[in-house]
């Protein structure tokens, strides 16, 4: 542990945000997870879902939880699933 104050404070930051990009991207793998899904079984929903996951995707870029190209990927495979569906 450290002994200086700004050393200890900087521990404390440390740990809220890293709890707190843990919930943006577990959150977002369950989104993607779901818009798969809704795809895959062609649900009536499946649109609204897959641009929820969209949404989630860019905002977790915006926060710089995910690179932009990795976000740009996620999003193009998700839009060509939907696609292939038709």
């Amino acid at each position: 542990m450290p002994n200086i104050k700004s050393a200890k404070k900087r521990v404390r930051v440390i740990a809220a945000k890293s709890a707190e990009n843990k919930a943006v991207k577990t959150n977002l793998k369950t989104v993607i997870k779901n818009a798969e899904l809704a795809v895959a079984n062609n649900d009536e929903n499946k649109v609204e879902v897959v641009k929820l996951a969209v949404k989630k995707i860019d905002q977790a870029a915006a926060k710089n939880i995910l690179h932009k190209n990795c976000a740009a990927r996620k999003k193009s495979h998700l839009a060509s699933k939907l696609n292939a569906v038709g």
